[in-house]
């Protein structure tokens, strides 16, 4: 991600100072999407990375690469298709990219986050609703920072657009996606 590309806000303190790197291992990204408009179809991506960074007057910004390829619905063909062009076209386009422009604290430990989302050569600024679930420090001795986001985004808007229309009307893929995010960050160790 460019770093040109981002806007710190100061805001009240979110996390201490300090960066913080998110722990993939105790983390989701995920998703749902609508199925011939009746039910919920859940999937997940299972290689990211990103960082929160704060400084010690309040600023904060948050950035994150997702890797197109490793979407996983549980259902290996779907998977497949979701990868193709008609989708991610995770061969031309291998990352997701989301860079934050803006925290504005909306309750105690809740922010509404603003940030440009890339997904396959088309950025977008989107809004997620955030929690600073708390911190604490680990059996290793390492410090913690749990986050929940969540936020509904158009497919459409980023070329996502294959569908295929239904015999008693609508469509096979809704166009609204909801995005969740549960991340577990641990803090980078001074050099």
């Amino acid at each position: 991600m460019s770093a040109n590309s981002l806007t710190a806000v100061t805001t009240p303190a979110i996390v201490p100072s300090g960066t913080w790197n998110i722990d993939p291992s105790h983390s989701t990204i995920g998703f749902s999407v609508k199925h011939m408009m009746i039910a919920t179809v859940r999937g997940r991506f299972t290689a990211f990375a990103g960082t929160v960074t704060a400084d010690e007057q309040g600023s904060a910004r948050i950035d994150g690469v997702v890797q197109a390829a490793s979407i996983d619905t549980n259902e290996r063909q779907r998977d497949e298709h979701l990868r193709s062009a008609d989708f991610f076209d995770a061969a031309n386009h291998p990352e997701i990219h989301f860079a934050s422009l803006g925290l504005i604290p909306t309750g105690a430990d809740e922010y509404r986050v603003t940030g440009d989302l890339t997904i396959k050569g088309t950025t977008h600024q989107i809004t997620l609703d955030a929690t600073v679930n708390g911190a604490g420090t680990d059996p290793w001795g390492n410090e913690r920072i749990a986050l929940e986001a969540s936020g509904t985004i158009s497919r459409k808007a980023f070329g996502l657009n294959w569908n295929q229309v239904l015999e008693a009307g609508g469509v096979l893929v809704g166009d609204k996606i909801t995005i969740t995010l549960d991340l577990s960050t641990v803090k980078a160790t001074e050099q």
